[in-house]
């Protein structure tokens, strides 16, 4: 592990977060942790990634809870960020969904180098007629991908690996 670069440190150390501080998130963090978002590759060029930010004090919190079964997460998050393909800026399904995993990726480690915590909720995505429901966004233009839950990390997150031996088809 080459812990000497930052990026690889960053992509080695950053864990799932579900328990956040009352510490809110500036905006100047949110800016920075959408702008590695808005950063993401994408095929064509296309940019098919769209953000929406919702903050603790939203009274919209309540029913996003009630749309997965990480309800508890949604509301100890001090803010979710939702990401969404704009359906008309799509060109290829497949390479645009791979992209907003690339999207949630720099996003999360974006978070984490500035010391907040996150926790991808994708099962939220099983309720998305819901979800759009919820936040007034109409089905035919956005497509849910992922909410985000965001805070100043409440607690240590862990993780461990397979053998990289165990992913490999062949050895190089």
């Amino acid at each position: 592990m080459v812990k000497t670069n930052p990026v690889l440190e960053a992509i080695y150390t950053r864990r799932s977060i579900r328990k956040f501080t009352a510490e809110p998130v500036s905006k100047d963090d949110l800016t920075a942790i959408l702008e590695a978002g808005r950063w993401t590759p994408s095929g064509l060029n296309n940019q098919p990634y769209r953000f929406l930010v919702i903050h603790d004090d939203d009274a919209r919190i309540e029913s996003l809870a009630e749309c997965t079964k990480y309800g508890h997460i949604v509301k100890a998050a001090k803010v979710l960020l939702c990401v969404f393909l704009d359906k008309q800026a799509m060109y290829s399904e497949m390479k645009d969904h791979q992209g907003a995993g690339a999207c949630t990726q720099n996003i999360m480690l974006a978070a984490h180098s500035l010391g907040l915590g996150t926790v991808w909720l994708g099962e939220i995505i099983n309720q998305q007629e819901q979800v759009l429901e919820v936040l007034n966004l109409p089905a035919e233009r956005y497509e849910l991908q992922v909410v985000i839950a965001l805070g100043h990390p409440d607690q240590l997150g862990s993780s461990k690996r397979n053998e990289l031996s165990e992913y490999m088809l062949e050895d190089f």
